[in-house]
């Protein structure tokens, strides 16, 4: 190998991403992802992903990105776009300004000397601006749950027979309230969850 080879800039191997056959239905290219795929695709920065719905239009987002991150007191980055004038994705960076956002279910932005109301909603892969969604943010609670189980471990199993637990209250975290244990829950109100559990 010559000096010259050796100090020549090596070129970029360039990834080929693997794309989905595409097959013809009527004419027309048809496409077609396995759930498991559609998950996959999720996560690539959506699993922190909030929609914002105005209830009037809104045509600025660059004065938008400012004052949402601003006024909702985000900690981490966040990705705002609009998907219509009257909803906004954003897409959060840290799982606190996600839980911070889905738990308020309205806010208002307010910019110059207007308050407008934002509802927040969970996006989903399924989400439709024309419909409402059924998820929900709650708390449970496990009244007379023995101390003992106050652990981690069995508050997040005692929370995953209801729904995906987000967030744990404090006085449950630091065994201040003995009496009951509080956790903060995604539900489906379309679904059907247990009002009791037993141990």
């Amino acid at each position: 190998q010559t000096y010259a080879n050796a100090i020549k800039p090596s070129q970029p191997q360039s990834k080929s991403l693997p794309l989905k056959q595409i097959a013809y239905l009527h004419g027309e290219p048809h496409i077609i992802w396995k759930g498991e795929e559609v998950d996959n695709i999720s996560n690539e920065n959506l699993q922190y992903a909030v929609i914002g719905k105005f209830s009037y239009g809104w045509s600025d987002i660059q004065e938008l990105r400012k004052l949402v991150t601003k006024q909702c007191e985000l900690e981490g980055e966040v990705n705002i776009g609009l998907l219509s004038n009257r909803y906004i994705l954003i897409r959060a960076t840290l799982l606190e300004d996600y839980i911070s956002l889905i738990s308020k279910p309205q806010l208002s932005i307010t910019h110059k000397y207007w308050s407008y109301p934002m509802r927040t909603l969970k996006w989903d892969p399924l989400f439709n601006l024309e419909e409402e969604t059924s998820i929900a943010i709650a708390w449970i609670s496990f009244p007379s749950l023995p101390p003992n189980f106050f652990g981690k471990e069995a508050i997040f199993s005692l929370a995953a027979a209801v729904e995906k637990l987000l967030q744990v209250d404090m006085a449950t975290q630091n065994k201040m309230r003995p009496s009951c244990a509080r956790v903060k829950v995604e539900v489906d109100l379309m679904g059907d969850f247990p009002k009791r559990i037993n141990m």
